[in-house]
């Protein structure tokens, strides 16, 4: 994809960062500082759209002539976000709350340019198997679950041994749903 303007990247994720280089654009990154609050009366499901509009609004205010791209991603058990972990022992919990269960993964993502705005979302639902104490304890221990949704990273091991069933897009869970920005982009283009 060869756009004729910047594009800029609102993220500071390194998965993100990844996902989109794939897809042979190439961009800047320029974070976003936002709050991440909400008003209760968004669903879950809604969240990560209006997060990501803030968060391509915020880069936009200095960045005028590029095309901003941001998005955010939260894991959702039982209608309740379960976003990034404070420390090792909510990272735990999540882990135990999604043992043998499944869960919704949401991305929102945001494209803009000046006055123009394509917002959208995309559902996988994630299943896990059981997950044994040790195998939760072991993820905790090698991986970095803090900076993840819901505390994990599918393409790291705990995805590669707990995940039994994903239905809709692995890239989604990853943290961008990249057939559908690739999609978004060509026609927002």
């Amino acid at each position: 994809m060869n756009f004729k303007i910047p594009i800029i990247l609102a993220s500071n994720s390194p998965r993100r960062q990844e996902l989109l280089a794939s897809l042979g654009v190439k961009f800047e990154v320029k974070s976003a500082s936002i709050s991440e609050q909400y008003a209760a009366s968004l669903s879950p499901q809604e969240v990560p759209e209006f997060l990501a509009k803030q968060k391509a609004q915020a880069v936009a205010c200095t960045e005028r002539k590029a095309l901003i791209i941001a998005a955010d991603t939260v894991v959702i058990l039982d209608n309740t976000i379960l976003g990034k972990p404070k420390n090792q022992l909510e990272a735990g919990n999540f882990l135990r709350q999604l043992s043998g269960r499944k869960h919704q993964v949401v991305t929102g993502v945001c494209i803009k340019y000046q006055d123009r705005l394509s917002l959208f979302k995309d559902i996988t639902e994630v299943t896990f198997g059981d997950l044994t104490a040790w195998e939760i304890d072991h993820y905790l221990e090698e991986y970095q679950p803090l900076d993840k949704a819901g505390a994990y990273g599918i393409q790291e091991w705990i995805g590669m041994i707990g995940v039994t069933r994903i239905e809709g897009s692995y890239f989604n869970v990853v943290g961008l749903p990249v057939q559908r920005l690739y999609k978004e982009l060509r026609e927002f283009y």
